[in-house]
């Protein structure tokens, strides 16, 4: 009987704790997110993609790579199929310490600005060390504090690749960067730049001396232009750079760069120029980065404003510096793509880049395109002034545009169209006729990567092809001029990230999933895979903790379009709890927060799921432009609502799937478009969506940017019966529904941010102190639109906010946020 009353004792124990673990309030997991900061992020993850230096534009290159082991320098030979060390670290870093005085060892090697001689015989790079040496009279010069005399040297040195020799040159031996404001003609003799809003030029000579000393009295300028003022310049469009009120006269009269396209021979070159002062500006007070608070004044152009000036178009005769204006207007407020040729070894003039206009010598090709977007030109513009349109693409919703790929100087072209609702190639002959389209089909070609001239093969990148696939995984292919044998060059079903040489032959290949270790291999573009480069090392992080997270595909609102997302689950899963969702949102339409491929998003995405909660990207109908363009243009004309009933619906349909989320704690954030779309989701959703905190959205879109605003959502064209040409704006702002909000909301903004202004938060508040409702603001001080050096605190703050209102922890002020992720790096 003892026995019987013991057990029945023991059972009602473990009930009364298993009842009393029930009811204890929930926990925040503050120690496993810090665990992945980014600091310490940087300690477990190194390199996960391989980027090839193409030596001298051939075949060969080298790369760097870092695993736990340290940093290692290799060279490859895609011709030999042959990969090597460019160097024995070990012996290298002996040889470095003698010169240097400092010590290096194998493991910790820091090589700066690494690069191949002319003859390819010799490597050279700097070194830092800790010996103190005198700035030069420029350095001084541009300094603010003229005492501040002494830096530390940088040891600059030349290894022999035969004899593996080091040898330290001087500083008179280094090869020069030209001066940031030069550019140069194709013969290098002549120098443009642009100051005090008019273009200049200079001979060789007098630029020699302006290496030595800028503000050498003796320099010879020759003036061009006489008509440029601020915000009708010719130094370039300054429409949207930002310049404080104490801006002093001097800096006005600097030398900048100006930027132009040169014909092939070097006669002629092209420069875009357009009026802003018109455009009525925007403001900023700075209030914490001087002693006195600093008013910041810039252009900026919202949506629906008129626009009463056009871009320009001058060419210039080279020889006597004369220029006339080109003739181009089409559409009112048109946009003007003004294309550079593709840089190849013949940009390049000994150390000077030539940045050559796309064409010939009697003409080069720009594209048109009207403020609506709606209708687009393919324009081919003579130097005698003269102009032929070769393409024309017309829509009822916005179009894209891409460089086109010039067959024969010009004889034939490819375009790139959206014409049959997906971006595909086409062949046209020298006067616009279609010869042929090259690719078809169900899915999304991206970028040309290069071209075969011999063999008529186009090389480029696409995606969508492949079946039983994420469709927004990138692959590589090639297709002949002529449409046929249309080839995939790297299988596998990974997101890929191609880097051609620049004769086409070779391709380098980062390949990953977000839920595989990166793997960068080396292919022939016959599609023959010559050798494994690299795989990732992330064996530190595993060790953390770490777990991949887990891609999924439901159904949009419609219950017919898949959409693609990735679900971040806590590192201490457990399966038999049931947590909270959270949607981290980019809406697009430009891109989405969906990541394909590994990569480090785990500093803020899977971060935040360690807190305790699901935390899912999903892409949403109105979204990437790398799927068909219905999909890509799906919210024109309702750019605040068009994804929400796409989160709502993915959300409903994996706590349907999983037990372990609970569909009555939603919570939803995103920064900038995704700050935007969190709050209208608690707007239009107010039931569904529990908590959001928003960063830097743009809640009033009628006072964002033209370009995104009206790109997306639309603008209308009005032309009167006399023919004049006007523009009408109108959309739903997040600030028209204020009085929907029932959950917890946390808006933040950078006080200095001059891409989504302030105002546009602090409207949204304003709205809601009128509606009488309860939220939350974060203004963060001297801050422009990415948060900068506080954008670790914001993401602490993000997690107090869903770990109080979310998971229900109430005791989240026992947190020292700012010590969570603190860690003093310890340097020699």
């Amino acid at each position: 009987m003892n026995k019987i009353y013991l057990f029945l004792g023991l059972l009602l124990s473990c009930f009364y704790a298993t009842a009393q673990e029930s009811t204890s309030p929930p926990k925040a997991n503050y120690l496993l997110a810090s665990k992945f900061s980014p600091d310490r992020l940087k300690k477990m993850i190194f390199s996960t993609t391989v980027k090839p230096n193409w030596i001298n534009f051939s075949d060969r290159f080298w790369y760097d790579f870092t695993t736990p082991q340290g940093k290692n320098w290799y060279l490859v030979d895609p011709a030999a199929n042959k990969k090597e060390t460019l160097f024995d670290n070990e012996k290298l870093a002996a040889q470095i310490t003698k010169i240097v005085k400092n010590p290096f060892d194998a493991q910790h090697l820091s090589l700066q600005n690494l690069r191949f001689t002319k003859d390819e015989k010799k490597i050279r790079f700097e070194v830092a060390s800790t010996k103190d040496t005198v700035k030069s009279k420029e350095e001084i010069e541009k300094l603010k504090v003229k005492t501040d005399t002494i830096k530390k040297k940088l040891f600059y040195l030349e290894y022999d690749l035969a004899t593996q020799k080091v040898i330290e040159l001087s500083d008179k031996s280094k090869e020069k960067q030209p001066l940031s404001w030069a550019t140069f003609s194709p013969d290098t003799d002549t120098v443009y730049f642009a100051k005090d809003f008019n273009l200049y030029w200079m001979d060789r000579a007098n630029y020699e001396k302006a290496v030595k000393n800028e503000k050498d009295s003796t320099i010879v300028e020759h003036q061009i232009t006489k008509d440029g003022v601020q915000y009708y310049a010719w130094a370039g469009d300054e429409y949207s750079t930002t310049t404080g009120d104490d801006k002093k006269d001097e800096d006005l009269v600097k030398r900048k760069r100006v930027w132009m396209n040169w014909s092939p021979d070097g006669k002629h070159f092209v420069i875009t120029r357009k009026d802003n002062r018109s455009l009525n500006p925007l403001w900023v007070i700075n209030n914490v980065g001087s002693k006195r608070p600093t008013l910041e004044t810039y252009k900026y152009q919202m949506p629906g404003e008129v626009d009463s000036t056009e871009t320009q178009m001058f060419i210039f005769k080279a020889s006597d510096k004369t220029y006339k204006q080109i003739k181009v207007d089409a559409f009112k407020n048109q946009t003007i793509s003004n294309w550079s040729k593709t840089t190849d070894k013949n940009s390049y003039k000994g150390d000077y880049f030539i940045n050559y206009w796309l064409g010939s010598n009697d003409a080069f090709y720009i594209a048109r395109s009207s403020r609506d977007l709606k209708r687009i030109d393919l324009v081919k513009v003579n130097i005698d002034g003269s102009v032929k349109v070769l393409v024309e693409e017309r829509s009822n919703v916005y179009q894209d545009i891409k460089k086109p790929l010039l067959i024969n100087n010009g004889a034939e072209f490819i375009h790139w169209s959206q014409r049959d609702g997906w971006g595909h190639f086409y062949l046209y002959d020298n006067q616009g006729n279609l010869k042929q389209q090259l690719t078809s089909g169900s899915f999304n070609c991206e970028e040309i990567t290069g071209s075969d001239m011999a063999t008529r093969t186009l090389y480029f990148t696409a995606n969508g092809r492949e079946k039983n696939e994420d469709p927004y995984y990138l692959h590589h292919y090639s297709v002949g001029f002529n449409g046929g044998n249309l080839k995939l060059l790297n299988p596998g079903n990974f997101d890929h990230q191609v880097d051609v040489s620049e004769s086409s032959r070779y391709f380098v290949d980062n390949f990953s999933r977000v839920n595989t270790i990166p793997e960068i291999a080396l292919y022939h573009t016959n599609g023959k895979k010559l050798m494994t480069l690299e795989k990732a090392d992330l064996s530190l992080l595993f060790a953390a903790g770490y777990k991949f997270p887990q891609p999924f595909k439901v159904k949009a609102g419609d219950g017919i379009t898949d959409l693609y997302g990735v679900m971040y689950k806590p590192f201490d899963f457990d399966s038999t709890r049931t947590y909270p969702i959270v949607e981290y949102i980019y809406p697009g339409p430009q891109t989405e927060a969906v990541n394909q491929s590994f990569g480090r998003s785990m500093d803020r995405i899977d971060r935040l799921a360690q807190f305790g909660m699901i935390v899912i990207t999903v892409g949403n109908r109105g979204g990437h432009p790398a799927r068909s363009q219905w999909y890509h243009t799906f919210g024109y004309g309702n750019l605040r609502d068009y994804g929400l009933e796409d989160k709502k619906a993915a959300a409903e349909q994996l706590a349907d799937r999983y037990k372990f989320i609970d569909i009555n704690r939603v919570g939803i954030t995103g920064h900038s478009g995704g700050g935007f779309m969190s709050t209208a989701a608690m707007l239009v959703y107010p039931d569904f969506f529990k908590v959001a905190v928003s960063g830097a959205g743009n809640h009033e879109n009628n006072i964002y940017n033209r370009w995104w605003s009206e790109r997306h959502h639309g603008v209308m064209e009005k032309i009167s019966a006399k023919g004049d040409t006007t523009f009408a704006y109108q959309i739903d702002k997040n600030t028209d529904l204020a009085k929907n909000l029932k959950g917890k909301l946390l808006i933040a903004t950078g006080d200095i941010d001059n891409n989504v202004h302030p105002a546009n938060s602090i409207r949204m508040v304003n709205a809601l102190i009128k509606a009488n409702k309860r939220f939350d603001f974060l203004l963060l001080p001297g801050q422009r639109h990415g948060f900068g050096d506080m954008t670790e605190y914001f993401f602490w703050k993000m997690g107090d906010y869903f770990a109080e209102y979310l998971i229900g922890d109430s005791k989240i002020e026992e947190v020292n946020m700012t010590e969570m992720n603190r860690e003093i790096p310890l340097s020699r």
